[in-house]
């Protein structure tokens, strides 16, 4: 409430001459600007993208810059809509989804009436207080992908019931990944009915963020507005500073000064003229606003300096409230607020009526309380010392242990800040449980792994979180970058512990290697995994699995060896519990012999696809069998076989849920496709395969190299021979020798028809060397015939007749179209 105006004049000091009834001369500055200065255009643009709907709206800038002020000014003429707000805190490990759970409960404390799908059974986790209101629970799904579409899902519907017409999520560069997918899926839906706003700072958006892939992409029938609020310039600071103070004018040297020292921030602008307000450099006089010589004028060039005076003036209580909101981080009820304070009954009140009366606290409804920004609260809780702001913290978490559910993100933050590191630890499991229960398995493998290895722990319990990490890491660990390194660091520490039982470091060791299989480090694989197999034994259903591992037929081995340990596993097959694990290793034994082109692979696949598979766990065995044999069908040249077994594929895919293999299955496509000449809409399927960070390393390896072979055939040479280089010496440092043929015959190939006789025979040597010592001819299909031609070339003869031999013999009494089609070349 503006209560004096007039106009601020420069003056030498404050004169005598004061208002009477207020002693120290002084007129308040309004706590919120009264006007939105400078912020026209952008203001308008908001406004109508809201009015039109089916809007996505990105309102960006640094901190302080006013992006929540011209928000919340625009929702003010669709105050009619139901709009979910759902602010985003700092927290460093934030829970999945749990910025639009909280905003639900604010808009709706109970979904009774709603007339939710059974789908929303997949709700429970996260809205344990709905229990009773909700669908039953759903079943659960083994992969944490598929559980995380479906309460995607879910939680869309959710919303759509709600009757939400504005979703509004504030700063979004702290969002979770789940939350992030969750509005690209929204977005990518193409019947969505709903605006989306998004307010974030494009320089604190984190490396890898999906926000860069929500804010750089148009949404499917949606219209876009980005707006990205500017500093002020001389002129809107002077209008800023006159709705500040309820002045007439200001004078321009004034204003200019202002401009320089906060550079135009708003938020700097504001808690600058309300510090100097109160520290007296500015004083309202005979109808008039004076401040101080220039000289003496002491505008704080941070807005941590300005936060810091102000709460240094304030009632001791208040400070211990403020200081307590700052450790929280987060709104807080008054309970929970004044007995992290420490100070209740009137004290309290009082501090948290100063707080208020400060600007400095706001009340964000809800009976809620929170500081008004958050580079306040970083200030006050910076400048707490360190031993009070450790007991700040440990009452902040003996006060959240006591809510039900537990807010165990926040839990986790005030643990660790207090230094209770055992707590904390068995804290990030249980969130890691929560995350992995909602399909996040990027959280929580990133949560146990910190875990793990930022805290001393007994055996025990480091053998109970290398399992889970290995269990999570194995279910996703090609999409998990950088991140696996520190899961393969942190098992194999674990593994060098002298007490670790034979049992479990053989099950750590056999996960160790599925997670390096999926990453492609087979050089590596083969050493975890057979070191495992002896710890195994009392585990014939694990030691069976690690065994067929060995038997994939890559790494330096003969075919002797890799068959030897195939004829192991399957002896074991007898005491294997479970149909579900006898049918992946019955799909493993399969998929092994059609590598090594036996026909008794085909009687082992159609033996599989037999089988009565009954519950999820089988019938996705089936699944993953279906898209392998499609996959070693187009090696034998059998693709109208190849074409049913991918087909059948996606149909159990989307019965079982299995949505992780749609992109192995999208990449194999695009290799029948190009070897069926079906080259329209080619490249885009296998951009979207190679870009995707869902694919599997194998995927997008595949998929690389259609692209490099598109290159090649529409004339892109050059990009083309860097691509295939950059292929052949990635999967020839992995030891992936099927992988190795595509880059090596293309690159072979196209230096023949250069008339080059020296590149292809490079490329092409160690490869065609492997597969004869190996005794793999399915994989000489596409690199013999320009093996052989470039040996002819080079008069070669000798080995040209040997290579010939040894294929021919091999392929004698096959039915396998490709391979024959090659030797025919």
């Amino acid at each position: 409430m503006v209560t004096q105006t007039g106009r601020l004049r420069d003056g030498s000091g404050p004169s005598n001459g004061t208002k009477r009834g207020d002693p120290s001369g002084a007129a308040p500055v309004v706590a919120v600007t009264p006007v939105l200065v400078g912020r026209d255009d952008a203001l308008a643009d908001v406004t109508r993208a809201l009015q039109s709907g089916r809007s996505l709206v990105l309102i960006e800038g640094e901190p302080g810059i006013g992006k929540s002020r011209l928000l919340h000014e625009a929702l003010k003429v669709v105050a009619d809509h139901a709009v979910l707000l759902a602010p985003c805190p700092p927290v460093r490990e934030p829970f999945p989804l749990g910025p639009i759970m909280d905003g639900v409960r604010r808009l709706r404390p109970t979904p009774s009436g709603l007339g939710l799908s059974p789908l929303a059974g997949a709700l429970r986790p996260l809205f344990p207080e709905w229990t009773g209101e909700l669908p039953p629970a759903l079943e659960a799904l083994e992969d944490p992908k598929e559980t995380r579409h479906r309460l995607l899902c879910a939680m869309t519907e959710l919303l759509e019931r709600l009757g939400v017409a504005t979703l509004v999520v504030e700063d979004a560069h702290w969002a979770d990944s789940a939350t992030l997918e969750w509005l690209l899926t929204l977005c990518a839906s193409g019947n969505l009915h709903m605006s989306i706003v998004l307010t974030y700072r494009p320089h604190e958006v984190a490396a890898g963020s999906l926000l860069r892939r929500l804010t750089s992409r148009r949404p499917v029938g949606m219209t876009v507005t980005r707006v990205e609020p500017q500093p002020l310039d001389v002129r809107q600071t002077g209008e800023l500073v006159r709705s500040l103070l309820g002045a007439d004018e200001v004078s321009e040297q004034f204003a200019v000064l202002l401009q320089q020292r906060t550079d135009g921030i708003p938020l700097a602008l504001e808690e600058t003229v309300r510090s100097m307000r109160e520290r007296g450099d500015i004083v309202h006089q005979d109808g008039e606003w004076i401040r101080r010589a220039l000289d003496d004028l002491r505008v704080s060039p941070t807005l941590r300096d300005s936060v810091l005076e102000r709460v240094d003036r304030l009632p001791a209580q208040a400070r211990r409230v403020l200081e307590a909101a700052a450790v929280l981080g987060e709104s807080a009820d008054v309970a929970l607020l004044t007995a992290v304070a420490g100070v209740d009954g009137e004290a309290g009140r009082r501090g948290i009526a100063s707080g208020l009366a400060s600007g400095l606290l706001r009340d964000v409804g809800a009976g809620r309380l929170a500081f008004r920004h958050v580079l306040d609260a970083a200030a006050v809780a910076d400048a707490i010392p360190a031993s009070e702001r450790w007991q700040l913290h440990r009452r902040a978490a003996e006060n959240l242990r006591n809510l039900d559910p537990q807010p165990v993100t926040r839990l986790m933050r005030h643990l660790r800040e207090a230094n209770d590191m055992n707590g904390w630890s068995a804290c990030s499991e249980q969130a890691a449980d929560l995350a992995w229960e909602s399909g996040d398995d990027h959280t929580a493998v990133a949560l146990l792994l910190e875990a793990l290895t930022e805290v001393e722990h007994p055996v025990e319990t480091q053998t109970r979180l290398a399992r889970k990490i290995g269990r999570f890491a194995a279910a996703g660990g090609a999409s998990f970058g950088t991140t696996a390194t520190g899961v393969t660091s942190a098992l194999r520490c674990v593994l060098n512990n002298a007490d670790l039982t034979a049992v479990d470091r053989g099950e750590i060791r056999l996960l160790l290697g599925r997670i390096l299989l999926q990453l492609g480090q087979f050089d590596v694989v083969y050493h975890e995994v057979e070191a495992a197999v002896p710890d195994l034994a009392a585990r014939p259903a694990l030691a069976a699995k690690a065994m067929m591992s060995l038997a994939v037929p890559r790494g330096p081995w003969p075919a002797d060896t890799h068959l030897a340990w195939l004829e192991r596993a399957n002896a074991l097959r007898s005491q294997v519990r479970t149909r579900a694990e006898l049918l992946e290793l019955g799909v493993d034994r399969a998929l092994i012999l059609l590598m090594f082109g036996e026909e008794a692979g085909w009687q082992a696949a159609r033996e599989i696809l037999r089988e009565d598979a009954r519950t999820v766990d089988e019938r996705r065995q089936i699944a993953r069998g279906l898209i392998n044999f499609g996959h070693m069908a187009i090696s034998w040249g059998l693709y109208q076989q190849a074409e049913r077994f991918l087909a059948d594929a996606v149909e159990e895919i989307h019965t079982t849920g299995y949505e992780r293999l749609l992109g192995i299955v999208r990449s194999t496509r695009a290799r029948l496709d190009w070897y069926a000449g079906a080259w329209p809409g080619l490249a885009d399927e296998a951009v979207a395969v190679a870009e995707s960070a869902e694919s599997l390393h194998e995927a997008r390896i595949e998929a690389s190299g259609i692209l490099a072979l598109l290159d090649l055939a529409e004339g892109r040479r050059g990009t083309a021979r860097r691509r295939l280089r950059d292929l052949l010496d990635e999967t020839g440092r992995r030891g992936m020798v099927d992988a190795m043929v595509v880059p090596a015959a293309a690159l072979g190939r196209s230096g023949l028809l250069d008339g080059a006789v020296d590149e292809p025979l490079e490329v092409t040597a160690d490869l065609v060397a492997t597969i004869a010592r190996k005794g793999l001819w399915m994989w000489a299909t596409d690199v013999l015939p320009v093996r052989v031609e470039a040996l002819i070339a080079s008069g070669a003869d000798a080995e040209v007749d040997q290579l010939i031999g040894q294929f021919a013999a091999w392929l004698d009494g096959r039915a396998a179209p490709a391979p024959a089609a090659a030797l025919a070349t």
